[in-house]
């Protein structure tokens, strides 16, 4: 039902805008079916092929999506109302147990390594025509790529992981073209691939990754993408192991022409080892287009906008080519910083990682000893599986605890809610045990859960 809106525009951008415009603002609801082409056409007094250009432009860019003689219909999550809105208010005195950020503490002092970057600006000024990436970090990150066996590529520096999944799909995918991805997965990408005009098919994952067979679903059903997270992976902290990492390079191996693109964003503050999905053994990439992405984001500071890429190098000229056209390049400034990091970072990765292990342990432990399945195997956050994701959500912030509500990480996937625990302490992992139990049994005085 359109309700009161009516449709405007005599060009398809002036039509596209003005559906964009009422989808953001609520007068056009998720799921609200338009009205086929001739039809608004007749309405607006205008060419149906104007009509089917601008549901084209709306369609790419992630408002609609249609399904042939079905016509089309306004996503249920369009872009313009990206997942990380779905976000509860944290009331006074409650713990956010949401946010998904680092432990501050466990991070490194930024002011050294800023001074000892900003001196070699100072010496050595960056200006228009120099190089567009500081030869000390390319070396950092190629040598640990090299180290976790990754296969020999190319490199480019983009402005943190999303930036570079983003830039890599654009330039080797079209609009509607079907993407893989974990369900649940990291809603920055689940919202990211409609905003490109791509098709997000929903894969399955355990504690150890994709599922193999999921994975071959996906790629049997079109997918002309494959996106996994190595570590730490967000919501569910799942990890590749190196017996998943051969199962889905064997699938892999039946699909060469598939672009696979490995997020390490857990990189330098997990202790589980990195184990790729693109070097088949004897280091030969097992697609031909690949990309493996590592930031500065969890390990150094959110605030470090940076990502190293390592892939193929068709792949990677094009990410080039493209970054020149738009940002230009990432801050020799803030590369120089985070190459100092990497060098001289306060903390041992193997400290940080142990540090967020006995957290994620320790919550993990106390749910188990009441009974309640979680999952929580690197990184900083704990994925627990409820039956009434509302019902719960709304029942831990009654009793001071507000978590992410699994909404904004699922597909297709059952219901549950992420609790980040890089700073949970264990008395306050006790005791969020202990409601989440009186909350799951109903033994709070509400109704039951489970």
């Amino acid at each position: 039902m359109l309700g009161e809106y009516r449709f405007q525009g005599r060009r398809a951008n002036e039509i596209a805008a003005d559906v964009e415009q009422a989808v953001g603002s609520g007068a056009l609801p998720p799921g609200t079916a338009l009205p086929p082409l001739r039809d608004l056409a007749t309405e607006l007094g205008v060419n149906p092929n104007t009509v089917a250009a601008a549901y084209r432009l709306l369609r790419d860019r992630g408002v609609i999506e249609t399904a042939g003689r079905k016509g089309s219909r306004v996503r249920a999550r369009p872009v313009n109302a990206p997942r990380d809105r779905i976000r509860i208010p944290v009331p006074p005195g409650a713990r956010d147990l949401a946010d998904g950020n680092p432990d501050p503490a466990l991070l490194p002092p930024l002011g050294p390594a800023l001074a000892v970057a900003a001196a070699a600006v100072e010496r050595h000024p960056t200006l228009y025509g120099h190089p567009i990436a500081d030869p000390g970090l390319l070396e950092l990150a190629a040598a640990a790529y090299r180290e976790d066996g990754a296969p020999q590529g190319a490199l480019a520096v983009c402005s943190g992981s999303l930036d570079a999944i983003g830039r890599v799909l654009a330039a080797r995918l079209r609009p509607g073209d079907p993407v893989a991805v974990e369900d649940p997965g990291w809603g920055s990408v689940l919202d990211l691939l409609p905003a490109l005009g791509l098709k997000a098919l929903p894969v399955a994952l355990d504690d150890q990754g994709p599922l193999p067979g999921a994975v071959a679903e996906a790629l049997a059903a079109g997918a002309r993408a494959l996106v996994v997270t190595s570590r730490a992976q967000n919501p569910t902290g799942a990890v590749v192991t190196a017996a998943r990492a051969a199962k889905l390079r064997a699938v892999l191996a039946g699909h060469p022409g598939v672009l696979l693109i490995e997020d390490d964003h857990g990189h330098g503050m997990v202790d589980q080892p990195f184990c790729s999905l693109a070097a088949a053994p004897g280091g030969r990439p097992v697609t031909r287009h690949w990309a493996l992405v590592r930031s500065a984001a969890k390990a150094f500071a959110p605030d470090l906008r940076l990502s190293v890429l390592l892939g193929d190098q068709d792949t990677i000229d094009r990410v080039l080519g493209r970054q020149r056209l738009d940002t230009g390049w990432v801050s020799l400034l803030l590369q120089r910083t985070v190459a100092e990091l990497w060098r001289t970072g306060a903390a041992p990765p193997e400290t940080v990682a142990a540090a967020y292990r006995a957290r994620r342990e320790g919550l993990l432990a106390a749910l188990a000893a009441r009974g309640i399945r979680a999952h929580g195997e690197s990184g900083l956050n704990v994925w627990v599986p409820v039956p009434d994701e509302s019902g719960v959500t709304a029942a831990l912030v009654q009793r001071g605890w507000v978590p992410a509500p699994g909404a904004r990480y699922r597909l297709q996937s059952p219901p549950g809610i992420r609790l980040t625990v890089s700073t949970l302490t264990p008395a306050e992992a006790t005791a969020l045990a202990d409601d989440l139990a009186e909350i799951l049994t109903g033994r709070d005085g509400g109704s039951r859960l489970i």
